[in-house]
């Protein structure tokens, strides 16, 4: 799929998912399943919100927004999911609406 830089250029899956980051702003999303390097987000995975007392605990703000750059992070995990072609994350760990890192699990030999 190559690189993309803003939020419009990205397919609907992958919209979706960072939607999802955004409105979970700190926690977990488990079980995520992957096809052909798009998240597949029916079924849903199961979300773990995290709850930071004395902290913001609701969804980003640029949640809202149809359109803007995307971070690294978001980068990254997109291009791991291309990487990864077809399979599950078993924990993708979400900080600030950001990706922070997943935990997938490989055949061995599998990179």
């Amino acid at each position: 799929m190559g690189t993309i830089a803003v939020k419009s250029d990205l397919s609907e899956p992958r919209r979706q998912l960072l939607e999802l980051m955004q409105e979970l702003d700190f926690g977990r999303i488990e079980a995520l399943a992957v096809r052909a390097g798009e998240p597949v987000l029916d079924p849903p995975p199961k979300i773990v919100r995290e709850v930071k007392f004395g902290g913001q605990n609701g969804p980003r703000d640029e949640r809202a927004l149809d359109d803007f750059s995307l971070k690294a992070q978001v980068v990254e995990l997109f291009d791991e999911l291309d990487r990864l072609g077809d399979g599950v994350i078993d924990v993708l760990t979400v900080k600030h609406g950001l990706p922070f890192n997943m935990h997938v699990n490989l055949a061995a030999g599998a990179r």
